[in-house]
């Protein structure tokens, strides 16, 4: 099942159940992917789009940049002593994790960037552009880009 059915049959769902959360969010999904279509279908870009829309791929970036979101926020609330708001945005987290594929542990992390740097032939902090690129390829929300950037800098130094 595609990413976009599986959301759509999660708020169908929601519906159902009269979770105003759970809707609340998913409706906040969807609003991000349809927004992230328009967007792709104004750059012109055509390959690695479904019929539907982008490709599951971007989507998943897409849901890890708003996980990243709300966890930044739910952190901000906490220093200001908004507990109730910081509360609502980790509930948010907890729904958009929901539809993410399992994260990485580090020992795996570490494990798949060594092989992505033996079957490149990667030496040098130049070939980092490749390196990311594949595992970007193969991994999109597996794992924070963010941080596997540092390590992997880390061992083509």
């Amino acid at each position: 099942m595609s990413l976009r059915s599986s959301l759509n049959e999660a708020l169908k769902e929601a519906m159902k159940a009269r979770d105003s959360a759970r809707l609340s969010t998913l409706r906040l999904i969807n609003a991000a992917i349809k927004d992230r279509d328009i967007a792709a279908r104004g750059e012109g870009r055509a390959e690695g789009r479904s019929e539907e829309g982008v490709a599951d791929t971007e989507l998943l970036a897409l849901l890890g940049k708003l996980v990243k979101q709300r966890q930044e926020s739910a952190r901000i609330y906490e220093e200001g002593g908004r507990l109730e708001l910081a509360e609502k945005e980790l509930a948010e987290v907890r729904v958009i994790t929901e539809f993410l594929p399992r994260q990485m542990s580090e020992e795996e992390a570490a494990a798949v960037i060594d092989e992505t740097i033996a079957a490149l032939g990667a030496n040098s902090i130049r070939d980092m552009g490749r390196v990311m690129a594949e595992l970007k390829a193969k991994y999109t929300g597996q794992m924070d880009f963010a941080v596997i950037g540092a390590k992997i800098r880390e061992k083509l130094a």
